[in-house]
C-alpha cells in the first residue's frame, strides 16, 4: 500500500465528519465521550484498509479493536479530540498509522477544518499538505510546552499540576488544543517545542509520533524510554534531545518515589 493510496482513504473517511446530525453517547461520564461519527469513521476505515491490506491487525479506539497479533498492524483513532468535534471546536483529526511488528512505518493526521494533512514514512521525511516540515531549534527557556490534564483519570491531576507548573516557569508558555495528535504535529513543524501528556491510549500517539520522529523531534514515555505502540503510556516529546532531558528531568523530580 501507497502512503497516496492511505491519503485518500483517510480524506474519504473524513467526508463523514461534515454531517451535522450525530448522537452522542458517554463512555464513562462527561469527560469520555463517542459520538455515532467516531464509529461511522472508524468502520469505514477498517473495511477500506482491510480490503488494501489483507490480513491485517487492528488497534483501534472505538468498540473494542484490539488485534496486535499480525506482522501490520492498523492503529486508528477515527477522531482525535472527540470533545472538541462534538462542540464545533476546529482541533480534531482523523489519525492512521501503520505498525510493522515494533515500529510505526506510514502515518497519516488530518484535521479537516483546517485541512492540514500531516504524513510520514520511516527514513522518507514528514509533510504538511505534501510540503516537507522540521521541528524548530528553540531552546527550553523560548518553547512552548503543549499539555493536559489527566481527564479520564483526575486522580493524577495533582502530580500533573506539579509538573506542569515547573515546566511553565522554566519554558516561554503553555498550550492546550484538546487533541493529542494535533499537537506532536504542531511541535513537528515548529509550532511548539514541548509536550507532556501522563497517559495517553496508543492510538492517541501512534501515527503522530511517526510524523515528529520524521520531522526531527524526539519522543519517549515518562521513564525516558521507547514508546510502546500497543499499550497505554505517558509521552514526552521535544523539538531536540536536549530539551526532552530537561522535561524528563522535571517529570522524574514529581514522580520518582521519595527515599
Amino acid at each position: 500500500m501507497t502512503i497516496e493510496e492511505l491519503i485518500a482513504i483517510v480524506r474519504e473517511a473524513a467526508q463523514k465528519m461534515q454531517q451535522k446530525n450525530f448522537e452522542i453517547e458517554q463512555k464513562d461520564g462527561y469527560a469520555n465521550i463517542v459520538t455515532s461519527t467516531d464509529v461511522a469513521v472508524q468502520e469505514f476505515l477498517c473495511q477500506r484498509l482491510s480490503e488494501a491490506l489483507p490480513g491485517c491487525g487492528f488497534l483501534c479506539e472505538e468498540e473494542d479493536q484490539w488485534d496486535t497479533s499480525h506482522e501490520y498492524t492498523w492503529v486508528i483513532d477515527p477522531i482525535d479530540g472527540t470533545a472538541n468535534f462534538s462542540r464545533g471546536m476546529d482541533h480534531c483529526c482523523v489519525c492512521v498509522g501503520l505498525k510493522h511488528l515494533d515500529k510505526m512505518e506510514m502515518a497519516v493526521v488530518y484535521l479537516p477544518w483546517n485541512d492540514e494533512l500531516f504524513h510520514a514514512e520511516r527514513g522518507k521525511g514528514a509533510y504538511r499538505n505534501g510540503a516537507p516540515i522540521h521541528v524548530s531549534d528553540r531552546p527550553f527557556a523560548n518553547s512552548l510546552l503543549c499539555t493536559a490534564l489527566p481527564v479520564y483519570h483526575k486522580e493524577y491531576a495533582d502530580v500533573c499540576s506539579q509538573i506542569i507548573l515547573e515546566a511553565f516557569k522554566q519554558c516561554n508558555d503553555l498550550r492546550r488544543f484538546g487533541s493529542a495528535a494535533t499537537e506532536l504535529c504542531y511541535l513537528a513543524m515548529g509550532r511548539c517545542e514541548l509536550y507532556f501528556e501522563y497517559l495517553l491510549s496508543p492510538w492517541d500517539f501512534s501515527a503522530a509520533s511517526l510524523i515528529l520522529e520524521e520531522a526531527g523531534g524526539v519522543l519517549s514515555n515518562l521513564t525516558a524510554t521507547p514508546l510502546d505502540y500497543t499499550h497505554s503510556s505517558g509521552v514526552l516529546a521535544a523539538n531536540n534531545a536536549e530539551n526532552l532531558k530537561q522535561l524528563h528531568a522535571i517529570v522524574q523530580k514529581h514522580t520518582t518515589p521519595k527515599a
